[in-house]
C-alpha cells in the first residue's frame, strides 16, 4: 500500500485501493476521535477529517504488521509540510482486529488528545504549561496528552503511576534546547520508557525522528525499574511557540 504525493489543498493521494485493514483502522481514528467529544469525523478516502482544515492521514504500511500504523495528524492541510505531526505506533492483542483497535486507542489517548488540546486549548483533552510553566517546556507552550502504560507481572503499572505524578518535559527539555528546536510550526514530542526483564528503554522523537540526547536523558530518569516482569509508559506533546 503507497499514497502519493501531497496535493496543496487536501494532502496525499491514494493511488491503491483502500483494504480491509486501513478500512478498520481508519473508521476506528475516526471513532475515537469522535468519542473525545466536539465535532463529528468522517473518513475520506486515505484520512478521517472534520470540518476545517484538519485531518489525521494513514500512511504507508512499511512493515506489515497487523497491528501497526502510521497516523500523521495534519492541523491545516493548505500547510501540510508546515502542520504535520507524524506518528508510528503498533497494537497488541489476541486478533488483528484487537492489535489495530489498542493501537488506535494508545494514539488517540496520547497524540489525538494532545493536538486537540492544542486546537481547542480548554482543558478539555489535555494539560496546557504555558512557556514560563517550570513543569512545561521552556520558551515554549506545550500541550500534554494522556500516559498510557503496558506490562507484566505484579508491578506493570509502576512507570505509567510515575509518570502521572511527574512532570516529564523538563527531564528533556535541556538536551532539546541544545539540539534546537524550529522555531515555526508545532512540534509533536513522543516519549516512550521503561523497562523489561532488568533492560531498560527510552525513546524521545520529535516529528517522528529520534532524537539521541533527549532519549538519553529520558533513561537515566529516576524512575521504577521493576526486577520482575516489566513496565512502560508512552505519553504525547505539542510544543508551540508563543510568537
Amino acid at each position: 500500500m503507497g499514497w502519493g504525493p501531497w496535493r496543496k489543498k487536501d494532502g496525499p493521494v491514494a493511488k491503491e485501493p483502500i483494504g480491509p485493514k486501513e478500512s478498520l483502522a481508519l473508521r476506528l481514528v475516526a471513532e475515537r476521535l469522535g468519542g473525545l467529544g466536539g465535532a463529528a469525523w468522517e473518513v475520506a478516502g486515505n484520512r478521517v477529517r472534520r470540518s476545517g482544515r484538519v485531518a489525521v492521514v494513514l500512511g504507508h504500511d512499511h512493515e506489515g504488521s497487523e497491528g501497526h500504523m502510521d497516523l500523521t495528524f495534519v492541523l491545516d492541510t493548505d500547510r501540510p509540510e508546515q502542520t504535520s505531526l507524524p506518528y508510528r505506533v503498533s497494537g497488541f492483542g489476541p486478533t488483528p482486529e484487537a492489535k489495530l483497535e489498542r493501537a488506535v486507542q494508545m494514539w488517540a489517548t496520547t497524540t489525538g488528545a494532545a493536538v486537540l488540546e492544542t486546537l481547542g486549548q480548554r482543558g478539555r483533552h489535555g494539560a496546557h504549561f504555558p512557556a514560563e510553566d517550570p513543569d512545561g517546556f521552556p520558551g515554549r507552550h506545550a500541550f500534554q496528552g494522556g500516559i498510557v502504560g503496558w506490562g507484566a507481572g505484579p508491578e506493570h503499572s509502576s512507570v505509567q503511576r510515575w509518570a502521572a505524578d511527574r512532570a516529564l518535559l523538563p527531564l528533556i527539555a535541556p538536551a532539546l534546547t541544545a539540539d534546537g528546536l524550529p522555531r515555526q510550526g508545532p512540534i509533536g514530542v513522543k516519549l516512550f520508557f521503561g523497562t523489561f526483564h532488568g533492560k531498560d528503554t527510552a525513546e524521545v522523537r520529535i516529528n517522528g525522528a529520534t532524537s539521541e540526547a533527549a532519549s538519553a536523558a529520558l533513561l537515566t530518569a529516576d524512575r521504577p525499574r521493576p526486577p520482575p516482569g516489566g513496565s512502560y509508559a508512552r505519553t504525547y506533546a505539542v510544543l508551540v511557540h508563543p510568537s
